[in-house]
Parts: structure tokens; sequence; C-alpha cells
């Protein structure tokens, strides 16, 4: 290589970025000692725009097109480097390229859940998620605010600090916005312009323009969901009579096909399917007869006797009875029955203590205390 070609290989002709990236915001053109040569070729692409800086100083900012380098195309790095006269030596400048395009689907959500108050059901904790877009709008406060000396700077070292951002500001916006949690999904739009109000102005204090915020879902916790749920269960049931005859059908399948149980419990689930059938079709029959009578208040209504309440009594753990009360009350007379014996009786979902049941609580006062 010739000195003339070793000279000029040291000279900048041609200044351009060609991004072959997704999430490149800035980058800095690397010059190292090289000088750039004055009518060098600058290529500002569409969606870009290139920062001259000298010794840390912003200069001149140039939009997309392409230019010949020269003092009169420069005019505030021809005033900080004194070329009073149109000076043509080649120059040392730091030049950064900034990429003014959307980034879309940048990712924003709440890492825990938030507290709010809801006129309907009060204190609630709701999670929310969604996505944004922004661009540079402003390269030179990008630069000052944001990016400084690097040489290099992506999506990744600004997302965590819109992200929090975005929580932030948004869930006060959706607290201050008073829409009813059960109404949320339908006003998503709402919700998202009002968000995208708010914190577009701190968007702009850094030479960002948050173009797009959007929200996916808003979600309560599992055991809120699951309550609400049964809410909209109840609502969707309709005559109760009917659905408490078709559960009672249903319990009494799932107690005969239960193997552990054996033919006793397959007898008792029957007997307490057909007796919560009878009972809810009593109910339902009656209220039935009800409606047809009208406002007739003349006639009155069937007389029903009062339910015989009997109870089941594990002793050495064997069952036994059903007994009736007059029965359990000579029971407990003769010690035979105590407050923490188990007992059962039909509709109830297990063995329980005596002394748990309303019925028997009353059985144990007129039983003397042991002798001592």
């Amino acid at each position: 290589m010739g000195l003339f070609d070793k000279i000029r290989n040291e000279f900048i002709d041609i200044i351009e970025w060609t991004d072959n990236t997704n999430d490149t915001l800035v980058w800095k053109f690397p010059r190292y000692q090289n000088e750039i040569k004055m009518n060098a070729k600058l290529t500002v692409r569409e969606s870009q725009q290139a920062l001259f800086l000298n010794e840390g100083t912003v200069a001149d900012l140039f939009q997309p097109g392409m230019y010949n380098l020269s003092t009169q195309n420069m005019p505030i790095l021809t005033t900080l480097k004194g070329w009073k006269y149109g000076f043509n030596s080649p120059f040392k400048a730091d030049v950064f390229f900034f990429n003014t395009k959307q980034f879309t689907n940048q990712k924003w959500g709440t890492k825990n859940p938030v507290m709010l108050r809801d006129a309907e059901f009060g204190p609630l904790r709701i999670r929310a998620f969604g996505t944004y877009a922004f661009r540079i709008n402003d390269a030179v406060k990008f630069y000052k605010e944001i990016a400084s000396t690097n040489a290099e700077f992506t999506t990744d070292e600004i997302n965590e600090q819109l992200r929090n951002l975005a929580v932030s500001r948004g869930m006060d916006a959706i607290a201050e916005s008073k829409i009813p949690v059960l109404d949320m999904a339908s006003n998503y739009d709402e919700v998202s312009k009002i968000i995208h109000e708010k914190i577009k102005p701190e968007f702009n204090e850094i030479g960002l323009e948050l173009t797009k915020f959007l929200i996916e879902n808003i979600s309560l916790p599992a055991e809120v969901e699951a309550m609400l749920d049964k809410r909209s269960s109840m609502g969707i049931v309709g005559n109760l009579g009917a659905f408490n005859q078709f559960q009672a059908g249903v319990s009494m399948e799932k107690a005969a096909e239960n193997s552990n149980g054996g033919i006793m419990g397959a007898g008792i689930g029957a007997g307490m399917g057909f007796g919560m059938g009878n009972q809810m079709g009593n109910m339902y029959q009656n209220n039935q007869f009800n409606a047809q009578q009208g406002m007739n208040t003349n006639t009155p209504p069937p007389i029903t006797p009062p339910p015989i309440v009997q109870f089941h009594v594990a002793v050495n753990g064997q069952q036994t009875g059903p007994f009736n009360l007059q029965q359990l009350q000579a029971m407990a007379q003769q010690g035979q029955l105590t407050k923490q014996s188990l007992v059962w009786k039909a509709g109830m979902a297990g063995w329980l203590a005596a002394e748990t049941q309303p019925e028997l609580a009353a059985l144990f006062n007129n039983v003397p205390p042991p002798i001592v």
C-alpha cells in the first residue's frame, strides 16, 4: 500500500447506518481515530436522524436525506470549530444515528396486584397487562436525558423504566376513572385513552412520543373470580326448586356409585336423595298451588306435619340408629349419648359431635352431673 493510499484510508468519506436490528434506538458511527473529510457523503434514511457532536457538545442535527458535508450545511459545527472562512480540511466529530420508527408490541404489566376501591365490591386487588408503542421524537433531548455517550442504545435499556411509568401512572388513572370493575372489559378502549393521556407528557420529557397504549386484560384474584362465577350461576339457575330437585338426583347417583360406602353408602345416599327430592318436590308443588290460588286468602293452605328429626349415633366405631329425639334423650340420661358422641342426620356433610347440633344441645341440660 502506498503512502497516498494510507493517507486516504484515514479519511472517512461515507457516513451511513443500515440498521439490521429491531430494537436499536441509538447507534454511534464508528469513527475511532479517523477524520471526516470535508464534502464527505452523509446518508440519513427514512425513520433516522443523525446528530453531530463536537467534543461532547451537541452540534448539527440532520433529518432524512443525502448531504455533502461542508461548512454551509453544518452551521453550528462551523461556529464551534471557528471555520469563519469556509475551512475545508478534514475534521473530527462524533456522529450518532437515531432510529425514529415506531417500536411496537412493548409489554407492560403489574408485577404484584394493585389495590383499588370499587363502588360495588369495595376494596379489590387487580392485575393488568397490555402493550404500548413509542418512537423518538426529539433526538437531542433523548441524547441528553437518556442515551448520553452510549455507543449503542436498545429498547431493553429503557423498557423497564417505561413499564414502571406505565404501571404506576396507569393504575392511578384506572382508580380515578371510577369505572366499576365489572364494566372494565367493555371499557378497555376508554381506559386505555385515559392512561395514554396521563403518561404521554412524561414520555415527552425524555424525547419520546407514546404513540399507542393498549390494555389486554384486567383480572381479579382467583378466589374473587370464583365467587363471581357462583354469583353468575345463581342468576342463570332461575327456577331454584327445579334446580334443587336436579341436584338431589345428581347427589343420589354419586352416592350410589361410591364404592367405598358399599350398599350402606348407596342406601344412605338414596335415602338422602329421595328425602331431599320429596322435600323439594313438595316445596315446588306448594309454590305452584299458591300461584294458582292467587290472592284468595279464604282458602287455607294444606296441613303439612313437621318432619321427624332422626340421628344416627356412632357407638364403638359402628353406626347405630336412626333414633328420634325421645330415644336420644333416654340415651343421654343413661350415658349412652354424650356431648362428644358423633352423630349424623340427613343433610349433614359428615359426622359431628352431638353438642354442635342445636336439636341435641338441650338434651344434655337435663342430664345429672357425674357423682364424685
